[in-house]
């Protein structure tokens, strides 16, 4: 199953499966649910996933620092981080949010 999120503002953003759902999951909506985010509402959106990117991103220095200090090798994390998978929602979020215009996905 492929996310598709769509607005009257901003060309189509096509998610997988796994990633759609962790996204879904960050901004506490139903993943298996078609949804909305209204534009009076995306700046909150924004938050809750830079918020998220910031907790992934200080996790993972504290694993790296972490490994150091243990005299390790520094520990391997997925090639694409979450500030990448996140960055384009994001600007679809402000430039909807911009326009008045919603974000929606499943319909």
């Amino acid at each position: 199953m492929l996310y598709k999120f769509k607005s009257r503002s901003t060309g189509d953003l096509i998610m997988l499966e796994v990633n759609g759902r962790q996204v879904m999951e960050i901004l506490g909506k139903d993943p298996d649910a078609p949804g909305i985010i209204e534009a009076a509402d995306a700046p909150a959106a924004i938050h809750v996933l830079e918020a998220a990117v910031a907790k992934e991103e200080a996790s993972r220095q504290a694993a790296i620092e972490e490994a150091a200090a243990r005299g390790e090798p520094e520990p391997r994390f997925d090639g694409i981080t979450l500030r990448q998978r996140l960055v384009p929602l994001i600007d679809m979020l402000r430039r909807s949010g911009a326009a008045g215009k919603e974000v929606v996905w499943g319909v």
